[in-house]
């Protein structure tokens, strides 16, 4: 007799995501991997997102909204107290799954008892490019990480699966409105060792709405966060030379953005 295979809760954040939804829909039915619930929280959308996710009328998907449009953490913390599977993923409208993404990593779980967080490589798909590019050629770090998130950070929140638990103790920053992924994947990262999958398990797509984000909110938000955990990197014994670095090229980017320069 084989054992029940655990549920994965899938968190799908949505605000206006009609244009690309049922490609994201289309990724997730065609999993290999079955035992899984789709938490669609429809964050105050105005377009068809609900006519399209009801004709789906699937009994994994739960459906829920809310009248007031609110912060991306916030609705992501929200539709994570619905979930009731023992893992949480998150695939937002605009991406793709491979077919083989929940199978990969739940094996990979039972695999190696000792890891509660793994994430993967992933395609770039641009809506202006026919070819997909791969997020990273170089084999990404697993185990202790923290040093390494710092000095880049290559976490893709879609390739994530991680156990629910940890979101009893902690949950996504809402004073950010794009770094609160980096932020809480960091600090889990501090006292767990994170598994990888080398393998490009999820598709990133770049198309105007998401890549019109400008860098200086990137640049407000990591300074932000700079202040708030200096002190505690310090006490970790962690290195920050890299990430300022990096605050830097975001810095200078921004003065040549003022001085009429095209920065991509």
């Amino acid at each position: 007799m084989s054992l029940k295979l655990p549920l994965v809760s899938v968190i799908m954040n949505c605000h206006n995501g009609e244009k690309y939804l049922n490609y994201a829909l289309n990724s997730l039915n065609s999993q290999t991997y079955n035992n899984w619930e789709l938490i669609f929280f429809d964050n105050a959308s105005t377009d068809k997102s609900k006519v399209l996710i009801k004709k789906k009328k699937n009994k994994k998907i739960r459906y829920f909204f809310s009248k007031k449009k609110l912060k991306l953490y916030d609705a992501r913390n929200l539709a994570v107290k619905k979930a009731k599977g023992r893992y949480i993923t998150f695939l937002d409208t605009d991406d793709m799954w491979h077919k083989e993404k929940l199978k990969k990593q739940i094996n990979f779980f039972k695999n190696n008892k000792n890891i509660k967080f793994i994430y993967s490589n992933f395609y770039i798909k641009n809506d202006n490019k026919k070819l997909n590019k791969i997020g990273y050629k170089k084999n990404l770090p697993s185990g202790k990480i923290s040093q390494y998130l710092l000095d880049e950070y290559v976490i893709g929140i879609l390739t994530v699966m991680m156990e629910r638990e940890f979101f009893k103790k902690v949950k996504f920053d809402s004073r950010y409105d794009i770094i609160g992924d980096f932020d809480l994947f960091f600090k889990l990262s501090i006292e767990n060792d994170i598994g990888i999958i080398q393998k490009p398990l999820a598709y990133y797509r770049i198309h105007d709405n998401n890549h019109s984000k400008k860098f200086d909110v990137y640049l407000n938000e990591f300074n932000k966060w700079l202040e708030l955990n200096k002190t505690y990197c310090d006490k970790k014994g962690l290195n920050l030379i890299k990430f300022k670095l990096y605050i830097l090229k975001l810095k200078v980017k921004k003065i040549l953005s003022i001085l009429g320069f095209k920065i991509n």
